[in-house]
């Protein structure tokens, strides 16, 4: 946890939020919100700016205020939308940045690289943050050669989700075994539909290219060396996890029909595909069981932890991060804002208030996964409740249990570059235009040209 001034900060914050500061701040206007189109970041030197956050539930919303009232008397202003990298390189460039952004980690090692972010030393240092507080993977998506430079505003864990009444097809002893991967085959042919020439339903949906590599390290391989300087591409781990995956979906129709019925998915309705037993089982990202809590919450819905072909539990993690950008205008004040936004007792503030939101409107709140240790065990053992609804109880508890098996893909200098060379090349293999080893060669030399580039001014 963080040092005792850092604790006696958030507990005054907390004191201001209960006065009604988030509140007072958005009526007076100390708090506003923008569209990110157009937007400049032209230093006001009352103004303080962010890029990538969008302030949409009680979660960010109650973070927001306190982050704000760190701040003060600074007034916030929140450019709400994605992450736009173009925006933002040209920001830097300009001179004109925003003060804080908060952008997808596997991005922050080839900003770090450019010099684009500002290194978290001295703020971690000047405000008492523990890097213990924070979980293992989400630190290291961010750090490169050993500097840190963002700090984890969400965290993403990766389950199997199951359709129970869909596996029940395949007799009262199937099982959906990642750890087998000739029977996981044989299971998804089982379960899947076709209707001529087109496909009902996906027995398993490996969910590539956007899920590689947990396929990749299931198979006792990794994309990039731990100290992300060495592309491993075309190893033959990374092979084997391609001409697997991708033959999961031939079996299945085929990427063409098997892509056709992904994209219909309503993904957010009550229509969704394990509503309508669209799909047997598939990994995916943990917030996605919140959505199905809420859109459909009398599925007949299994979630287990996805495992490698050891038969261990492994956990692919990914997620967002604050950073400060190179010529932030209001370093002192980013600081603050990120760490506040970041810490246990900020997220257990805001945690509450969306467990309530959600409760309100009749849906079970399956819980927080935050990325930081001790906001997520007082929201587990003091804020989550079981509901009653054992598929969403199990989940929750499974996903909390997973949390310990995590990964992340290194840091590294490439960043952007490094990360659409392998997406590239599963997607030219799913597309047929190339063969999983000619389009991992390619991709290889590709990633390990960007990370020589990245790393040239060491030499």
């Amino acid at each position: 946890m963080a040092a005792p001034r850092h604790g006696r900060f958030a507990k005054r914050l907390r004191g201001r939020l209960r006065r009604g500061l988030t509140a007072a701040a958005a009526a007076t206007g100390m708090l506003t919100i923008a569209a990110c189109g157009g937007v400049t970041f032209a230093d006001e030197s009352d103004t303080f700016t962010t890029m990538g956050f969008g302030a949409g539930d009680a979660l960010s919303q109650v973070r927001l205020g306190l982050g704000t009232a760190a701040i003060a008397p600074l007034d916030v202003r929140v450019n709400e939308g994605a992450f736009d990298e173009q925006q933002f390189l040209s920001s830097v460039a300009a001179d004109d940045p925003p003060d804080v952004v908060r952008m997808d980690r596997a991005l922050i090692g080839g900003y770090g690289a450019r010099g684009a972010l500002v290194p978290l030393t001295e703020c971690l240092e000047d405000r008492g943050v523990d890097l213990s507080q924070y979980r293992g993977g989400a630190i290291d998506e961010a750090t490169l050669d050993g500097t840190v430079y963002g700090l984890p505003d969400s965290y993403d864990n990766r389950v199997l989700l199951v359709d129970r009444d869909v596996l029940a097809e395949a007799g009262g002893g199937a099982e959906v075994d990642t750890s087998d991967w000739e029977g996981l085959r044989r299971l998804a042919e089982e379960l899947h539909v076709r209707d001529g020439g087109r496909v009902d339903r996906l027995g398993f949906d490996p969910k590539i290219p956007e899920f590689f590599p947990l396929w990749v390290e299931a198979n006792g391989g990794t994309l990039i060396s731990d100290d992300g300087r060495t592309a491993r591409l075309d190893s033959p781990e990374v092979v084997e996890a391609l001409e697997y995956t991708v033959g999961l979906i031939d079996a299945q129709g085929g990427w063409g029909r098997f892509k056709s019925l992904r994209d219909s998915f309503d993904q957010f309705g009550a229509g969704n595909q394990l509503a309508r037993h669209q799909v047997g089982a598939y990994p995916m990202e943990d917030w996605y069981v919140n959505v199905l809590a809420g859109a459909s919450p009398d599925i007949n819905l299994g979630t287990e932890p996805f495992l490698g072909r050891d038969g261990q539990p492994i956990n692919f993690v990914s997620g967002a991060s604050w950073a400060i950008p190179k010529g932030s205008a209001h370093p002192e004040e980013a600081c603050a804002f990120i760490t506040t936004m970041t810490s246990a007792e900020s997220w257990v503030e805001a945690a509450a208030a969306k467990a309530r939101e959600v409760r309100d409107t009749g849906s079970p709140y399956t819980g927080d996964f935050t990325g930081n240790i001790e906001a997520d065990r007082v929201i587990r053992e003091e804020i989550w409740e079981p509901t009653g609804n054992a598929a969403f109880d199990e989940a929750s508890l499974a996903i909390d249990e997973v949390q310990d098996d995590s990964f992340s893909v290194p840091a590294n200098g490439a960043g952007t570059e490094f990360r659409r060379a392998w997406q590239s090349a599963v997607n030219q293999v799913l597309s047929g235009d190339h063969e999983p080893r000619e389009a991992l060669e390619q991709a290889q030399e590709r990633a390990q040209t960007a990370l020589d580039l990245a790393y040239q001014g060491e030499r």
